[in-house]
């Protein structure tokens, strides 16, 4: 079972004018963004695991972001990234993994063969969801990515026993439910679209994946909102 719902203070975001922590201390740190979706899959997963007292988050302000996270942290600028054992490691799906191998907590991966095949099927189509949601944006909205959430609506009839992707909740969850929140206010906002209507399948995993402990205690409206506002800001200035 996941571990239960944690109250936990998050610290505030560290802009340009913040100092530095120390850097490989022996603290274990997840730098993240509270509205980055990729940040957000790690920060689920830690949650998951149980992890809140042994990975300390270090959330940054991407729009004014401290200038010594990329040149003593992960040259890579990005988030999110993990300290932990004298390294850096970054990447949101490559971190999952990272997280349910090297530390405690419940398994985020089935063992079933069946299970296990049609996950990393997709795993192996995240990124591409992810990009033609985000490429229909800037195009024809639903007309372009309507595909890409038939392909969820279907893989969800794969396993009949619960309403996640693999039957169970698992490490493809965190994957897509970042992504699918924020596309579904978006969509909703901009579009007037709603990624549900004709998809019971999505609409009944989005409702169960909001009883999921380790995912409520990091959606946050706002964050969301920020989302929306910055895609839709960033669309005007292409204009």
């Amino acid at each position: 079972m996941a571990t239960p719902a944690v109250v936990e203070n998050l610290p505030a975001r560290l802009d340009s004018n913040a100092e530095q922590p120390p850097l490989f201390d022996g603290t274990t740190r997840l730098y993240t963004s509270y509205a980055c979706p990729f940040a957000h899959r790690v920060w689920i997963t830690r949650n998951y695991k149980g992890l809140q007292d042994k990975i300390k988050l270090v959330p940054l302000n991407l729009l004014d972001r401290p200038a010594w996270y990329k040149e003593k942290v992960y040259p890579v600028n990005k988030v999110p990234a993990l300290e932990h054992n004298g390294k850096i490691i970054g990447e949101s799906l490559d971190l999952i993994k990272y997280l349910d191998s090297n530390f405690e907590g419940p398994s985020l991966f089935p063992d079933d063969p069946e299970r296990k095949k049609f996950g990393e099927e997709l795993w192996s189509y995240v990124d591409e969801f992810v990009s033609l949601v985000f490429t229909s944006f800037k195009g024809e909205g639903p007309k372009e990515c309507a595909s890409a959430f038939d392909h969820l609506e279907n893989a969800f009839g794969k396993f009949e026993d619960g309403p996640f992707f693999l039957g169970q909740f698992s490490g493809v969850d965190i994957a897509y439910i970042p992504f699918v929140e924020r596309f579904q206010s978006y969509l909703s906002e901009v579009w007037k679209y709603d990624i549900t209507a004709g998809r019971p399948k999505l609409a009944a995993w989005i409702e169960e994946m909001d009883k999921v402990d380790a995912y409520k205690q990091t959606k946050n409206l706002s964050n969301t909102k920020e989302f929306v506002e910055y895609w839709k800001a960033r669309l005007r200035a292409q204009l």
